[in-house]
Protein backbone atom coordinates (compact mmCIF):
# COMPACT_ATOMS: atom_id res chain seq x y z
CA UNK A 1 0.00 0.00 0.00
CA UNK A 2 1.43 3.60 -0.68
CA UNK A 3 1.73 5.75 2.85
CA UNK A 4 3.61 8.85 3.54
CA UNK A 5 6.19 8.63 5.98
CA UNK A 6 8.87 9.54 7.70
CA UNK A 7 12.35 7.51 8.98
CA UNK A 8 13.61 10.56 10.82
CA UNK A 9 12.87 13.53 12.92
CA UNK A 10 13.26 16.86 10.93
CA UNK A 11 11.48 19.47 8.78
CA UNK A 12 8.59 18.93 6.70
CA UNK A 13 10.98 16.99 3.68
CA UNK A 14 11.52 13.94 5.74
CA UNK A 15 7.88 13.14 4.74
CA UNK A 16 8.20 10.67 1.74
CA UNK A 17 6.38 8.16 0.11
CA UNK A 18 6.76 4.55 0.45
CA UNK A 19 4.99 1.21 -0.31
CA UNK A 20 4.41 -0.80 3.12
CA UNK A 21 2.61 -4.03 3.80
CA UNK A 22 -0.93 -3.78 4.08
CA UNK A 23 -1.64 -3.79 7.76
CA UNK A 24 -2.69 -7.25 9.43
CA UNK A 25 -5.46 -6.72 11.59
CA UNK A 26 -5.93 -8.47 15.16
CA UNK A 27 -8.90 -10.29 16.17
CA UNK A 28 -11.36 -6.86 17.50
CA UNK A 29 -9.92 -4.97 15.20
CA UNK A 30 -11.11 -3.92 11.34
CA UNK A 31 -9.48 -2.58 8.57
CA UNK A 32 -10.43 0.62 6.98
CA UNK A 33 -9.58 1.24 3.30
CA UNK A 34 -8.44 4.80 3.44
CA UNK A 35 -10.73 7.57 1.56
CA UNK A 36 -9.46 10.77 3.79
CA UNK A 37 -7.75 11.88 7.03
CA UNK A 38 -6.67 15.26 8.17
CA UNK A 39 -3.65 17.12 9.63
CA UNK A 40 -3.57 18.29 13.09
CA UNK A 41 -0.89 20.05 14.72
CA UNK A 42 0.28 16.99 16.65
CA UNK A 43 1.32 15.35 13.95
CA UNK A 44 4.11 18.37 12.47
CA UNK A 45 4.80 18.49 16.48
CA UNK A 46 5.58 14.68 16.45
CA UNK A 47 7.53 14.84 13.06
CA UNK A 48 9.88 17.62 14.55
CA UNK A 49 10.44 15.58 17.34
CA UNK A 50 9.13 17.67 20.03
CA UNK A 51 7.38 14.41 21.78
CA UNK A 52 10.27 12.08 21.14
CA UNK A 53 11.03 11.79 25.03
CA UNK A 54 7.06 10.95 25.74
CA UNK A 55 6.16 9.24 22.83
CA UNK A 56 8.84 7.30 21.40
CA UNK A 57 8.10 5.78 17.93
CA UNK A 58 9.86 3.55 15.53
CA UNK A 59 10.82 4.36 11.80
CA UNK A 60 9.41 4.13 9.05
CA UNK A 61 6.33 6.27 11.24
CA UNK A 62 3.32 6.38 9.74
CA UNK A 63 1.99 9.80 11.30
CA UNK A 64 -1.86 10.83 11.04
CA UNK A 65 -4.19 10.25 13.68
CA UNK A 66 -8.06 10.60 11.71
CA UNK A 67 -9.81 8.15 9.42
CA UNK A 68 -12.32 8.02 7.09
CA UNK A 69 -13.00 5.14 4.41
CA UNK A 70 -15.03 1.52 4.20
CA UNK A 71 -13.97 -1.40 6.20
CA UNK A 72 -12.61 -4.10 4.13
CA UNK A 73 -11.53 -6.65 6.66
CA UNK A 74 -13.19 -7.41 10.54
CA UNK A 75 -11.48 -9.65 12.93
CA UNK A 76 -13.11 -12.79 14.28
CA UNK A 77 -14.13 -11.13 17.34
CA UNK A 78 -15.58 -8.20 15.99
CA UNK A 79 -19.45 -7.64 16.69
CA UNK A 80 -20.47 -4.04 15.69
CA UNK A 81 -19.16 -3.77 12.37
CA UNK A 82 -19.39 -5.49 9.16
CA UNK A 83 -17.20 -5.49 5.67
CA UNK A 84 -18.69 -2.44 3.23
CA UNK A 85 -19.50 0.17 6.83
CA UNK A 86 -18.53 3.85 5.95
CA UNK A 87 -17.11 4.50 9.19
CA UNK A 88 -14.36 7.09 10.73
CA UNK A 89 -12.10 6.68 13.55
CA UNK A 90 -9.39 8.17 16.15
CA UNK A 91 -6.89 5.44 15.65
CA UNK A 92 -4.24 4.36 18.16
CA UNK A 93 -0.88 6.58 18.22
CA UNK A 94 0.73 3.36 16.21
CA UNK A 95 -1.30 2.99 13.80
CA UNK A 96 -1.08 6.13 11.58
CA UNK A 97 -3.61 7.30 8.64
CA UNK A 98 -1.33 9.11 6.12
CA UNK A 99 -1.83 5.67 4.20
CA UNK A 100 -4.10 3.66 2.13
CA UNK A 101 -5.13 1.09 4.75
CA UNK A 102 -5.49 1.40 8.69
CA UNK A 103 -5.89 -1.11 11.61
CA UNK A 104 -8.40 -0.07 13.96
CA UNK A 105 -9.46 -1.20 17.89
CA UNK A 106 -13.25 -2.01 17.03
CA UNK A 107 -14.00 -0.12 20.00
CA UNK A 108 -12.55 3.55 18.38
CA UNK A 109 -14.78 3.18 15.35
CA UNK A 110 -18.05 4.59 14.56
CA UNK A 111 -20.34 5.02 11.57
CA UNK A 112 -20.18 7.89 9.60
CA UNK A 113 -23.13 10.15 9.90
CA UNK A 114 -25.03 9.54 5.89
CA UNK A 115 -25.15 13.18 4.66
CA UNK A 116 -21.37 13.82 5.43
CA UNK A 117 -18.74 13.68 2.92
CA UNK A 118 -15.72 11.17 3.72
CA UNK A 119 -13.61 14.50 3.41
CA UNK A 120 -15.88 15.52 6.59
CA UNK A 121 -16.20 12.76 8.49
CA UNK A 122 -12.02 12.82 8.13
CA UNK A 123 -12.16 16.01 9.79
CA UNK A 124 -13.99 15.22 12.73
CA UNK A 125 -12.36 12.27 15.11
CA UNK A 126 -9.15 13.83 16.97
CA UNK A 127 -10.51 17.77 17.17
CA UNK A 128 -14.06 17.03 17.68
CA UNK A 129 -12.80 14.00 20.66
CA UNK A 130 -10.63 17.01 22.02
CA UNK A 131 -13.38 19.10 22.20
CA UNK A 132 -15.96 17.41 23.34
CA UNK A 133 -13.62 15.62 25.82
CA UNK A 134 -12.62 19.06 27.20
CA UNK A 135 -16.28 20.81 27.28
CA UNK A 136 -19.13 17.50 28.11
CA UNK A 137 -16.18 14.88 30.30
CA UNK A 138 -13.90 17.83 31.92
CA UNK A 139 -16.23 21.13 31.56
CA UNK A 140 -19.44 19.75 32.39
CA UNK A 141 -20.72 22.40 30.19
CA UNK A 142 -24.45 23.03 30.39
CA UNK A 143 -26.99 25.33 29.77
CA UNK A 144 -26.41 28.79 30.40
CA UNK A 145 -23.11 28.53 30.91
CA UNK A 146 -20.31 31.44 29.85
CA UNK A 147 -17.47 29.40 28.00
CA UNK A 148 -14.42 31.22 26.63
CA UNK A 149 -12.74 29.05 23.65
CA UNK A 150 -9.40 30.43 22.23
CA UNK A 151 -8.51 30.45 18.67
CA UNK A 152 -12.08 29.48 17.63
CA UNK A 153 -11.21 29.31 13.84
CA UNK A 154 -8.79 26.30 14.48
CA UNK A 155 -9.87 22.50 14.03
CA UNK A 156 -10.56 21.99 18.07
CA UNK A 157 -11.46 25.56 18.50
CA UNK A 158 -14.12 25.00 15.60
CA UNK A 159 -16.07 22.07 17.18
CA UNK A 160 -15.66 23.41 20.47
CA UNK A 161 -18.01 26.38 20.16
CA UNK A 162 -20.52 24.43 18.17
CA UNK A 163 -20.69 21.59 21.19
CA UNK A 164 -21.14 24.73 23.45
CA UNK A 165 -23.54 25.95 21.90
CA UNK A 166 -25.52 22.93 21.62
CA UNK A 167 -25.48 22.02 25.26
CA UNK A 168 -27.00 26.17 25.16
CA UNK A 169 -23.90 27.26 26.27
CA UNK A 170 -23.04 31.51 26.20
CA UNK A 171 -19.32 31.22 23.89
CA UNK A 172 -16.72 33.84 23.92
CA UNK A 173 -14.21 32.95 21.60
CA UNK A 174 -10.94 34.55 20.08
CA UNK A 175 -9.65 34.72 16.58
CA UNK A 176 -8.27 37.55 14.36
CA UNK A 177 -10.63 39.76 12.70
CA UNK A 178 -10.46 38.24 9.09
CA UNK A 179 -12.23 35.34 10.87
CA UNK A 180 -15.30 37.17 12.66
CA UNK A 181 -17.56 36.34 9.96
CA UNK A 182 -16.79 32.15 10.40
CA UNK A 183 -17.08 32.28 14.15
CA UNK A 184 -20.50 34.07 14.14
CA UNK A 185 -21.25 31.58 11.47
CA UNK A 186 -20.18 28.90 13.99
CA UNK A 187 -22.31 30.65 17.00
CA UNK A 188 -20.17 32.82 18.93
CA UNK A 189 -21.87 34.99 20.99
CA UNK A 190 -19.20 37.72 21.68
CA UNK A 191 -16.33 37.61 19.19
CA UNK A 192 -13.06 38.96 20.35
CA UNK A 193 -10.32 39.86 18.06
CA UNK A 194 -7.16 39.05 19.94
CA UNK A 195 -4.58 42.00 18.02
CA UNK A 196 -7.41 44.78 19.14
CA UNK A 197 -9.05 43.35 22.30
CA UNK A 198 -7.50 41.85 25.46
CA UNK A 199 -9.47 39.17 25.82
CA UNK A 200 -9.67 39.47 29.76
CA UNK A 201 -11.92 42.66 29.34
CA UNK A 202 -14.55 40.91 27.87
CA UNK A 203 -14.77 37.14 29.32
CA UNK A 204 -15.48 38.17 33.03
CA UNK A 205 -16.30 35.14 35.71
CA UNK A 206 -16.97 33.04 33.20
CA UNK A 207 -17.57 29.00 33.94
CA UNK A 208 -15.27 27.43 31.86
CA UNK A 209 -12.26 28.25 29.60
CA UNK A 210 -10.74 25.84 26.61
CA UNK A 211 -7.25 26.87 26.10
CA UNK A 212 -5.42 25.81 22.19
CA UNK A 213 -2.24 28.26 22.68
CA UNK A 214 -0.89 27.90 26.02
CA UNK A 215 1.69 30.09 27.41
CA UNK A 216 1.36 33.58 28.26
CA UNK A 217 -2.36 33.02 27.08
CA UNK A 218 -3.17 29.88 29.31
CA UNK A 219 -1.22 31.85 32.42
CA UNK A 220 -3.72 35.07 32.01
CA UNK A 221 -6.67 32.73 31.59
CA UNK A 222 -7.20 31.51 35.00
CA UNK A 223 -7.61 35.32 36.24
CA UNK A 224 -10.87 35.13 33.87
CA UNK A 225 -12.87 32.17 35.64
CA UNK A 226 -15.07 32.51 38.38
CA UNK A 227 -14.73 30.74 41.55
CA UNK A 228 -15.86 27.11 41.51
CA UNK A 229 -15.33 27.29 37.78
CA UNK A 230 -12.82 25.18 35.06
CA UNK A 231 -10.40 25.89 32.91
CA UNK A 232 -8.90 22.97 30.24
CA UNK A 233 -5.52 23.43 27.95
CA UNK A 234 -4.64 21.36 25.59
CA UNK A 235 -1.55 23.36 24.97
CA UNK A 236 0.14 23.52 28.39
CA UNK A 237 0.30 22.72 32.55
CA UNK A 238 -1.76 25.26 34.32
CA UNK A 239 -0.51 26.60 37.40
CA UNK A 240 -1.59 24.67 39.90
CA UNK A 241 -1.04 26.99 42.48
CA UNK A 242 -2.55 30.03 40.82
CA UNK A 243 -5.44 28.00 39.97
CA UNK A 244 -5.90 26.31 43.68
CA UNK A 245 -5.59 30.32 44.58
CA UNK A 246 -8.36 31.45 42.61
CA UNK A 247 -10.81 28.62 43.46
CA UNK A 248 -10.74 26.94 40.32
CA UNK A 249 -10.45 22.82 38.97
CA UNK A 250 -7.67 23.61 35.89
CA UNK A 251 -6.20 20.88 34.35
CA UNK A 252 -4.36 19.51 30.64
CA UNK A 253 -6.18 17.55 28.59
CA UNK A 254 -4.72 14.49 26.38
CA UNK A 255 -7.10 13.39 24.21
CA UNK A 256 -8.60 9.99 24.97
CA UNK A 257 -10.09 7.63 21.52
CA UNK A 258 -13.44 7.00 21.97
CA UNK A 259 -15.67 5.48 19.52
CA UNK A 260 -18.93 5.50 21.91
CA UNK A 261 -18.36 9.25 22.10
CA UNK A 262 -17.41 9.95 18.20
CA UNK A 263 -21.16 8.35 17.94
CA UNK A 264 -22.39 11.36 20.05
CA UNK A 265 -21.30 13.25 17.56
CA UNK A 266 -22.11 12.11 15.09
CA UNK A 267 -25.56 12.49 16.18
CA UNK A 268 -24.82 16.23 16.99
CA UNK A 269 -23.97 16.03 13.23
CA UNK A 270 -27.12 14.26 12.06
CA UNK A 271 -28.87 16.68 13.57
CA UNK A 272 -26.96 19.59 12.26
CA UNK A 273 -25.54 21.14 15.64
CA UNK A 274 -22.24 20.52 14.57
CA UNK A 275 -20.66 20.76 11.10
CA UNK A 276 -17.22 20.44 9.82
CA UNK A 277 -15.39 22.91 8.51
CA UNK A 278 -13.03 22.36 5.42
CA UNK A 279 -10.14 24.71 4.89
CA UNK A 280 -7.58 22.95 2.70
CA UNK A 281 -7.51 19.93 0.90
CA UNK A 282 -4.38 18.15 -0.21
CA UNK A 283 -3.41 14.92 -2.07
CA UNK A 284 -2.03 11.75 -0.52
CA UNK A 285 1.45 12.82 -1.88
CA UNK A 286 5.27 14.09 -0.44
CA UNK A 287 3.64 17.27 -1.67
CA UNK A 288 0.67 17.39 -0.49
CA UNK A 289 1.66 16.49 2.85
CA UNK A 290 4.28 18.95 3.11
CA UNK A 291 2.38 21.72 2.21
CA UNK A 292 -0.08 20.49 4.41
CA UNK A 293 2.37 20.32 7.39
CA UNK A 294 3.89 23.47 6.36
CA UNK A 295 0.15 25.26 6.38
CA UNK A 296 -0.69 23.87 9.88
CA UNK A 297 2.72 25.06 11.36
CA UNK A 298 1.47 29.10 10.63
CA UNK A 299 -1.40 28.13 13.25
CA UNK A 300 -3.49 30.44 10.56
CA UNK A 301 -5.39 27.64 8.83
CA UNK A 302 -9.16 28.06 9.21
CA UNK A 303 -11.04 25.37 9.79
CA UNK A 304 -9.91 21.57 8.95
CA UNK A 305 -6.71 20.43 6.93
CA UNK A 306 -8.01 16.98 4.87
CA UNK A 307 -5.73 15.08 2.84
CA UNK A 308 -7.95 13.24 0.09
CA UNK A 309 -6.93 9.49 -0.69
CA UNK A 310 -9.38 8.43 -2.68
Amino acid sequence: MKAIVIEQYGGSEQLVEKDLPKPEIQNQQVLIEMHATSINPIDWKVREGYMKDAMPFEFPLILGWDAAGVISEVGSKVTQFKKGDFVFSRPAMENGTYSEYVAVDEDLVALKPDHLSFEEAASVPLAGLTAWQCLVDFGQVKKGDKVLIHAGSGGVGSYAIQIAKSFGATVFSTASSKNEAFLKELGVDEFIDYKTTDFADVAKDVDLVVDTMGGEILEKSLDVVKKGGRLVSIAGEPNAEKAEANGITAESLWLNPNGKQLAELGELMEKGQVKPHIGHTFPLTEDGLREAHDLSATHHAKGKIVIKIK
